[in-house]
């Protein structure tokens, strides 16, 4: 799950004409997909920047991926981007060699390939399902295998279990990890446990997939919802990433609340036609920088989509909003 600082990059020679947003209004799904399509480099990829440097980010095109599945739109960009992560170089170094394994990315990259249809037991020549297996140790978790450390948490247990399905080990694991307040920590068995709402919202759609209770942690959920409708990072305030998280496992008025916080970012008819349609982090300023991952996690949370029934799919093309 790599983290923030990404590159907004036109891929020209791959990108296809856009087709026009439905109706043209602001806040449109189709719309904000469209943005994060033309994003992607050669139309196949997002990539990250570090010290001016441009590197591809395999787990943001999985997370645009599912967002075009969930806007059921710009197919192709999705149908390149698997494609892509398909490539040995490129699956190998998100999924680890040389004895390196990473639970998160196997479990992640299996996610995708079956949202896009592709069987995530031959995945450019790699069993991603076995590889996951691997790493779980006999308490049910999912734990990375390098020297550098392991780095597996909530979300790489969560995406586990999206990919496997039902799993008694693993759930029982996730679920037992709960705080004592009816939240979720981002990091397993420390002391004192500090819930998350990233993490606590992604843990209840892995549960609530295995039949398990989350009924406390949404409660601890919807108790972190702000004025604005907004969820707060632990990091600070409301934003566009950890609502579009809780949007996606909230229902009745506190879901529509969220729902209108985020459409409040998108970037309307008043900004450059580059940035049109693009959801924002936070309501402070646009940052094109980390746009693309705000705009995923925002489309997934306006259109509560669920990764564990999420299937691509839809027309071509980047949609641009109508003005």
């Amino acid at each position: 799950m790599q983290k923030l600082m990404i590159a907004a990059v036109l891929g020209a020679s791959l990108v296809t004409t856009a087709v026009p947003a439905q109706a043209g209004t602001a806040h449109k799904v189709d719309a904000a997909a469209g943005w994060l399509a033309r994003q992607m480099a050669d139309g196949e990829r997002l990539e990250t920047e570090f010290g001016g440097v441009k590197y591809p980010d395999q787990g943001l095109t999985i997370d645009a991926i599912f967002a075009f599945a969930a806007a059921r739109t710009a197919d192709d960009y999705s149908d390149r981007a698997v494609a892509w992560l398909a490539k040995p170089e490129i699956a190998g170094a998100y999924l680890g060699t040389d004895g390196e394994s990473y639970a998160g990315a196997h479990a992640k990259l299996a996610v995708a390939a079956r949202v896009k249809g592709k069987d995530p037991k031959s995945f450019g020549g790699t069993d991603l399902i076995a590889g996951l297996k691997a790493l779980q140790a006999p308490s049910g978790r999912f734990s990375d295998r390098s020297q550098f450390g392991d780095f597996s948490n909530a979300f790489t247990q969560s995406y586990a279990l999206f990919a496997l399905g039902k799993d008694t080990k693993a759930a029982t694991y996730l679920a037992n990890s709960q705080c004592a307040d009816g939240g979720f920590p981002v990091t397993f068995e420390t002391t004192p446990c500090v819930s998350d709402v990233d993490a606590t919202a992604i843990v209840i759609q892995a549960l609530r997939a295995q039949g398990k209770p989350t009924s406390s942690a949404a409660a601890w959920l919807r108790s972190k919802q702000q004025a604005d409708g907004g969820f707060p990072s632990a990091q600070g305030g409301s934003n566009a990433n950890s609502t579009g998280l809780a949007a996606q496992v909230l229902s009745g008025t506190a879901a529509a609340k969220a729902r209108g916080y985020l459409k409040s970012l998108q970037v309307g008819c008043t900004a450059p036609e580059a940035d049109r349609g693009a959801i924002a982090y936070d309501g402070t300023s646009f940052n094109k920088a980390n746009a693309p991952r705000a705009t995923t996690q925002a489309v997934l949370g306006l259109t509560g989509a669920n990764l564990v029934t999420l299937r691509s799919g839809g027309p071509a093309g980047a949609p641009q909003l109508t003005c």
